[in-house]
């Protein structure tokens, strides 16, 4: 059960001079303490635990020191304060790191790439589709990307581990994601189940497919593949996995369609959404508008009175 997090109104005035990415940074920290409240290390103060946030993951944001106060049904934000750069980082999540055999330079760009293609994303969000910003979900704790590693049985690529500790899903507007074809990205808590139903799926096609000839074997799943953008926000017939073998995404479909590769990275994807919304009339993918403050793109109008509503940008 998710505990309340309280940000007084004295953190969210320090929060907004020392950045404006800072308020946003601690939203996203705010629900990660509300589903692990103890994810801190305790400080020299009695109650209060201290938990750092890496500034490279949000768009003008300095790497921070959070101080929060931890009673049995609640946390506050107590201070928030800048970490000078040459300050050693403090090491939140010492019980589930994991040793992971990357190339540490190839890391700190693929946590950057992410991190300012999703924050180019939210930051159109927040100054044209407020409702759709407001559908999604806050960013999951270290602790729940390491147990959802540990029930795919797989290393997640670091570029998936930071999208998901910006934000773990997309609860959508009116069913619609605000991902290119009104897709949503994947709420966190689902990707296992969903990941093991398809793998039973492909179980039984092995079955079959053991008394087919070699031309009409079908393979609609394979392990390595993790379930990132559904076709809506409550529509799993279709979506996009990420293939972490190759880095790159792919297209599944509950139809019995073979997956197709997209050759795209999840960066690249990304990229690709935050320029369509930045300048819709050099879009080629889909064309991005409004319907009452929410991101509709244009390939996936629902109805007539939806097309009515509908308005293009043109910018």
């Amino acid at each position: 059960m998710n505990v309340s997090v309280e940000i007084p109104p004295h953190i969210h005035d320090t929060a907004t001079h020392l950045g404006a990415g800072v308020p946003y940074a601690l939203r996203v920290l705010a629900g990660q303490l509300a589903e692990t409240p103890d994810m801190g290390q305790p400080s020299s103060l009695p109650g209060i635990l201290t938990v750092t946030v890496d500034g490279d993951l949000f768009e003008d944001c300095p790497a921070l020191s959070v101080g929060y106060l931890r009673e049995p049904d609640r946390v506050q934000i107590r201070s928030v304060d800048p970490i000078p750069p040459s300050a050693p980082t403090q090491v939140t999540d010492q019980p589930q790191e994991r040793a992971r055999a990357t190339n540490p330079a190839a890391d700190a760009l693929g946590v950057r790439q992410i991190a300012d293609a999703w924050n180019r994303v939210t930051h159109w969000l927040q100054h044209n589709a407020p409702r759709s910003l407001e559908a999604l979900r806050a960013g999951a704790s270290p602790a729940a990307i390491a147990t959802l590693e540990a029930e795919l049985g797989l290393q997640l690529p670091v570029e998936l581990r930071t999208l998901w500790a910006l934000t773990a899903g997309d609860d959508g507007v009116d069913g619609a994601g605000c991902l290119p074809g009104n897709q949503a990205l994947m709420p966190l808590e689902e990707v296992a189940d969903f990941h093991r139903s398809r793998l039973d799926a492909q179980a039984w096609e092995d079955t079959l497919n053991a008394q087919r000839p070699a031309e009409d074997r079908f393979v609609g799943w394979r392990s390595t593949w993790v379930p990132v953008v559904s076709h809506g926000a409550t529509d799993r017939t279709s979506g996009l996995y990420l293939d972490t073998t190759t880095g790159y995404l792919g297209r599944w479909s509950r139809y019995r369609e073979g997956p197709d590769e997209e050759l795209d990275t999840l960066v690249t994807y990304l990229e690709d959404a935050a320029d369509m919304l930045e300048a819709p009339a050099l879009a080629v993918r889909d064309t991005p508008g409004l319907i009452d403050g929410a991101l509709v793109w244009g390939s996936r109008l629902g109805s007539e009175r939806q097309e009515g509503r509908w308005r293009p940008l043109t910018g």
